[in-house]
């Protein structure tokens, strides 16, 4: 099933990639929208959401650059073979510029936690809502190690949440994490290319 995974994001040119990617954010608002209407009057949900909060900064802002500090020093330690994604994270952002790296990050941000965060969590509690987002993220059923870092990530931004009872924390949170892991991976793969480039042209 893993090796069936990697063939097709191999196989997937940047237009599809993009196109899925952004169908799957307007998926996952459609749902919110449906689950709103369902389970909420007048999308009360979105009340926890306090754009004026200095806890977007030093919390939402502040863990996530903890996360991604965590996570890169792991990617140093550990084999490479247990951030293997089938190479779906590096396809994505390897070739964009930072705005649009900073555009999927946000787009991604918003729609995953006003869904899981702001509707699920706030109406199931904690634990369903960090195992749901976490299955969400199939591609990482197939790595025991990334399925482990996402229920414990899952977990640590719905904690936060529960914290500070604020969406717009957990949105920034999230938006940070992805978007300087993107940046991480775009010049890494940069950083790598200009050494061939070296290696070739000795």
């Amino acid at each position: 099933m893993k090796n069936r995974q990697n063939e097709l994001v191999s196989q997937l040119s940047d237009k599809e990639l993009l196109f899925h990617l952004y169908l799957t954010q307007i998926v996952l608002l459609t749902i919110t929208i449906v689950l709103g209407i369902i389970m909420y009057d007048d999308f009360s949900f979105l009340k926890n959401m306090n754009w004026q909060d200095t806890k977007i900064l030093w919390v939402g802002a502040g863990c996530g650059m903890a996360v991604v500090l965590l996570d890169i020093l792991l990617m140093r330690l550990l084999p490479n073979s247990l951030y293997d994604d089938g190479g779906l994270n590096e396809k994505i952002f390897r070739n964009r510029n930072v705005f649009h790296t900073a555009f999927i990050a946000a787009i991604v941000a918003i729609s995953e936690e006003i869904l899981f965060r702001g509707v699920i969590q706030t109406k199931t509690g904690l634990i369903i809502a960090s195992f749901i987002f976490a299955l969400i993220h199939y591609r990482y059923l197939f790595n025991w190690f990334l399925f482990i870092n996402i229920v414990t990530l899952s977990f640590f931004i719905g904690f936060i949440y529960e914290w500070t009872g604020n969406l717009a924390v957990t949105i920034v949170m999230h938006f940070t994490i992805d978007f300087l892991l993107g940046l991480h991976i775009k010049f890494k793969n940069y950083s790598r290319n200009t050494e061939q480039e070296g290696l070739q042209n000795e």
